[in-house]
């Protein structure tokens, strides 16, 4: 968690693949601000807030629960805490592994686990307003 303004794709990518020789296929989901609020405003920013160290140690057994999959070689999750920006990319998750249907379900599962269980929270500004939003949107 924290900024990922420096976040290097290729590398990300290199380190997935790397995990083992039978990796067939990187599969990357990467979540945006969006530039219309909930409240159907115009986004000026979003400000990510963590519940510190519980939110580390859910983002870690999420994905200690994916690497217990089959074919499932190598996964990475970050996302972004603090002030984003419409365009921005706030959410990262890199699933590798053996097969694309193994690959695209866990990385589904860990999207939505991520949302439904992590503590994050995010405060829309708007051109309307302030509104906190739960992680589930």
């Amino acid at each position: 968690m924290g900024d990922l303004e420096g976040v290097d794709f290729n590398s990300l990518i290199n380190r997935l693949k790397s995990s083992s020789p039978n990796v067939g296929c990187v599969l990357l989901f990467i979540g945006f601000v969006r530039s219309e609020g909930a409240n159907g405003g115009v986004v000026k920013e979003l400000d990510y807030e963590a519940y510190g160290d519980l939110a580390k140690a859910e983002l870690e057994s999420i994905v200690g629960d994916a690497m217990k999959c089959d074919g499932v070689y190598s996964v990475a999750v970050m996302h972004k805490v603090g002030r984003a920006f419409p365009g921005e990319h706030t959410f990262i998750v890199g699933v590798a592994s053996k097969h694309r249907s193994e690959g695209f379900k866990v990385l589904r599962e860990i999207v939505e686990r991520v949302k439904s269980e992590v503590h994050i929270w995010k405060k829309e500004v708007t051109d309307k307003g302030e509104v906190w939003i739960p992680h589930k949107s």
